[in-house]
């Protein structure tokens, strides 16, 4: 588990493409202080499992699944990613909750200043923008950020500065792909909603099923 605040900015080293995975190689530093081999950590957003590392760089495999669902795979020597190791027991939680597994792609279709912040704006899909809310949570490229506002087929972000210049939500322009994981408790939400729905009326749990079976309210 992750909570969506970047440690640092690391760079593309290497990346072999397979006929249908990825072995991508990573610089870094902070991220790498007490790697071990099997470790998770997110490139932009994505839950990797580290499988080789040196001193300065590690190497994880992008399976399948995770090429089809995230921007990995267009990614270059050189390219900038965000980093962030898991979460440990006992760290503070100062952004959300990130499983580092990508619901979709999408795009930077505008970015504007605004005062000291920058207004970004992201196309995606219907399998993205059914999660978001005004005011909901949301991680790009593994940075947590608050929904501002939300269209059929877009919704906007605010950087601070510190969050501009420290991640690649900052750093990319208009145009550029991003990955997206939005709320998972959402997800849940949805999924207990639609099993109350498919649930026959006698089985509900109402406040009479919770007193016929002893629950006094």
């Amino acid at each position: 588990m992750f909570t969506g605040l970047v440690e640092e900015l690391g760079k593309v080293k290497h990346i072999a493409r397979g006929s249908k995975s990825v072995r991508l190689s990573v610089f870094g530093s902070k991220v790498l202080a007490d790697v071990k081999l099997g470790d998770s950590i997110a490139v932009n957003g994505t839950c990797l499992t580290v499988v080789e590392f040196s001193r300065d760089w590690f190497t994880a495999d992008v399976m399948p699944e995770t090429v089809d669902r995230t921007a990995l795979a267009g990614l270059k020597a050189g390219d900038t990613v965000n980093l962030e190791r898991t979460l440990r027991v006992g760290d503070r939680l100062g952004g959300h909750i990130v499983s580092g597994h990508i619901d979709g792609v999408g795009t930077i279709l505008l970015k504007e200043q605004n005062d000291n912040a920058i207004i970004v704006r992201i196309g995606a899909g219907p399998e993205v923008m059914r999660y978001i809310i005004s005011k909901g949570s949301i991680a790009i490229d593994g940075t947590s950020l608050t929904v501002i506002d939300v269209g059929a087929d877009w919704f906007t972000v605010s950087l601070i500065p510190h969050t501009a210049a420290m991640t690649t939500v900052g750093l990319k322009a208009a145009g550029e792909p991003v990955n997206l994981e939005t709320d998972i408790i959402g997800k849940y939400v949805e999924k207990l909603l639609g099993l109350q729905q498919n649930t026959k009326p006698e089985e509900k749990i109402t406040l009479g099923f919770l007193e016929q079976h002893g629950f006094t309210l």
